[in-house]
This record gives structure tokens, sequence and C-alpha cells, in this order.
């Protein structure tokens, strides 16, 4: 099949989001398909410029204009898909739903072109509550059209346990893992005894992470001649949720302060290849999202529970996810806003010991080349 998977924005090196689409593409591509990945960026230049296959199929130019140009424009795509056989198109939502990309699938669909829109995260609305105006603003519009949208496409592609999404048939699917990048676990205990957990996220208020660290304070305040316990967060973490109060926790910075932990919260920032797995290899426990609910989500098949089971450690997580809710490898902490309970994490490590090959085993039907044909199996 050819297929044209389009994205609105750019690539990042250091984005998961960034990885997860190249290796989605990599997914269609080992089944056998024909694959083009159309983006939109900058040039060297500084022109706003739409791509296929890193090619430039349109140039926006600079200035004001320009971004106005590439929000009205999607001629070019469609022209490339009709010159070119494209049969499937498979979208990643971008909250942009407007007239004019409706306008765009409702040709698509018209010359018979299948095609789906991925929706990474949903219910999503609750995530921006915090946000600024500007971002309202684009999700009061998505708002107003993302139900048409989804009439035009031939299903939605979701993570969720959704069968319908915005009155449109769902494609329900597992965030998949890409097994050639991710080595398996070589925990290499402390000599000193000490025990390392380790979180990888780029941190939002979903993320939970104060919750771990609120029960690394009363772990400390509460247990005489306590175990030596330290929590790894990698990724970034933006200031306003280190340092700045909001609905649900004081900040992460007040509460180490409040319990005077300070060495025992160590914030690395984002980490790539060795870096990342030596401190992978130092932690013996994984920490996953521990807050969902407080966007309003209560299933979901995240990403990066996936990556720690391919990894081959244990974690812990607080939101359903079917992949995983009954794996031995795993503890279920209570979706609320209680502060996660160290001492029974220390009691699963002990009396718990997993070979990395044993847990990657149960994630092999999470390939991005099982998940994705089964996109294009039941569209």
């Amino acid at each position: 099949m050819n297929i044209l998977f389009l994205v609105y924005h750019g690539f990042s090196d250091v984005s998961g989001i960034s990885k997860k689409i190249h290796y989605q593409v990599k997914g269609l591509r080992e089944n056998g398909h024909e694959v083009h990945l159309c983006y939109y960026d900058f040039d060297q230049r500084g022109h706003r410029c739409r791509y296929i296959d890193n090619q430039v199929i349109r140039d926006y130019g600079t200035g004001n204009l320009a971004a106005l140009r590439q929000r009205l424009d999607y001629d070019c795509i469609y022209d490339y898909c009709e010159l070119n056989g494209i049969q499937f198109v498979y979208s990643r939502c971008f909250m942009n739903a407007d007239p004019i990309l409706i306008h765009f699938f409702r040709r698509l669909r018209g010359i018979g072109i299948k095609t789906v829109m991925e929706i990474p995260t949903y219910p999503y609305d609750q995530e921006f509550i915090q946000s600024s105006w500007d971002i309202k603003l684009k999700l009061k519009i998505d708002q107003l059209f993302r139900n048409k949208l989804a009439k035009e496409m031939t299903a939605i592609v979701t993570f969720s346990s959704e069968e319908q999404i915005f009155g449109q048939r769902t494609i329900r699917i597992s965030n998949g893992v890409d097994f050639d990048s991710i080595p398996l676990h070589q925990y290499h205990p402390s000599t000193d005894g000490a025990i390392h957990l380790i979180g990888v996220a780029e941190v939002h208020i979903w993320h939970g992470y104060d919750r771990l660290i609120a029960g690394l304070g009363e772990y400390y305040q509460n247990t005489p001649n306590p175990r030596q316990v330290y929590f790894h967060i990698v990724g970034g973490v933006h200031p306003v949720e280190r340092y700045q109060a909001n609905a649900f926790h004081p900040g992460m910075q007040a509460i180490i302060d409040k319990y005077g932990i300070q060495d025992k919260i160590i914030f690395h920032g984002q980490l790539f290849g060795d870096a990342l797995d030596d401190v992978f290899n130092q932690s013996c426990f994984a920490i996953g999202s521990l807050a969902r609910h407080r966007s309003g989500i209560t299933v979901i098949k995240t990403l990066k529970n996936r990556e720690y089971a391919t990894r081959g450690i244990p974690f812990i997580y607080s939101e359903q996810d079917s992949d995983f809710d009954k794996q031995p490898y795993v503890i279920k902490a209570l979706p609320d806003e209680s502060p996660i309970d160290v001492p029974q994490i220390l009691d699963f490590i002990d009396q718990h010991h997993f070979q990395p090959e044993e847990i990657r085993r149960t994630v092999q039907h999470l390939s991005w080349k099982i998940q994705m044909q089964k996109v294009l199996d039941e569209a």
C-alpha cells in the first residue's frame, strides 16, 4: 500500500514524540508498505516549508504572511497524494481542526483515499486547563470543528478503550515499541545497599512525580534507620511544575524542601544513549504516570509503560492499562492524591526478582510493526 504519514510540525532529536513517529513509519515499512513522511518545518534560511521525505514541496517564505499561508494551504499535499497514487493517509491530531483542514480531508475522501487520525491522548481537554490564553483559544476552535473533521475520516486511531470518538468509530491499538532502539536492563546494585528509582518523562502535572516525592518524604520522616532510597528524574521539568503551586500540590521543590530530602531527588535533565542507560542500570524500579486522573483520563496505554517493559525493568503506574494491569512485575498505585507508599515498593523489590528478558517477552506483540498493521487491517 502507498501511504502518506502526515504530521503538522517538525522533529527534534530530543523529542519522544518525534522518535515515536519515526518508529511508526518504520513499523509500516516493515510490513512491506511504501511510506512517505510529510511534515512542516523551517529550512536553514528560516523559511517555513512543507516537506515530504525531506524534500520541500512548498516554500512559504518568512514572516507573518508565511505563517498564515502554511495554516491555510493543504493543496500541495493533496496534489502530491493525487499525483503519486497515495492510497492511505495516517495523520496525527494536532488540535488543529478547522474548516480548511476539513475541506482537505473531504477532498481526499472524494478521490477514494482512506484517512485516519491518531488522537494520542483522549480525552485531552483537561490537559489545557492551566494553559495560556492562546492555547485555550486554539482548543476552543478545535472543539468547534473536531466532530466535523472526524466525520471526514475513515476512522479515529486511539490508545484508549473508546469505541467512538467525536462521532467516529475508532481503531483501538496500543502504543508500540521499537525493540531495536531499547537495550535490555542490566542492573548493577549499589555497593552500599541503596535503592535507586528512575522516572523518565517530559514532566507534566499528570505524571504525578510529586506523589512519589511526598511518599519519599513520608518514608524518611516516619522510618527509623531507613534504607537509602533515591529518585532519579530524567527529562525536562518546566520551572512552573517544579517551583510553583497548582491545584494539586505546592510545587515539587516545596515538597522536597518540606521534608529535607534535597539529596534524595536527582534532576538529570534530558539524557540519551549511554548516559541514559547508566542511570537505568543503576536503578531497579521505574516510575510511570501517577496522576492521569488529573487530566480526566482513567484508561490509557502510555508509551512509557511499554518502554519500561521492553527494557525489562519493573514499574508502577496508576491508570488502567489492560496490557499491564495483571502483570506480576508492576505495582498499581491508587489513582488519587495520596503520597505513594514507598515501603510497598521496597517490599516488592525485596520479594521479586524478574529477569529483563522475562519482562520483555510479555510485550513482543506490542511492536510498532504489529500495531500499525492493525490500523490498516481495520480501516
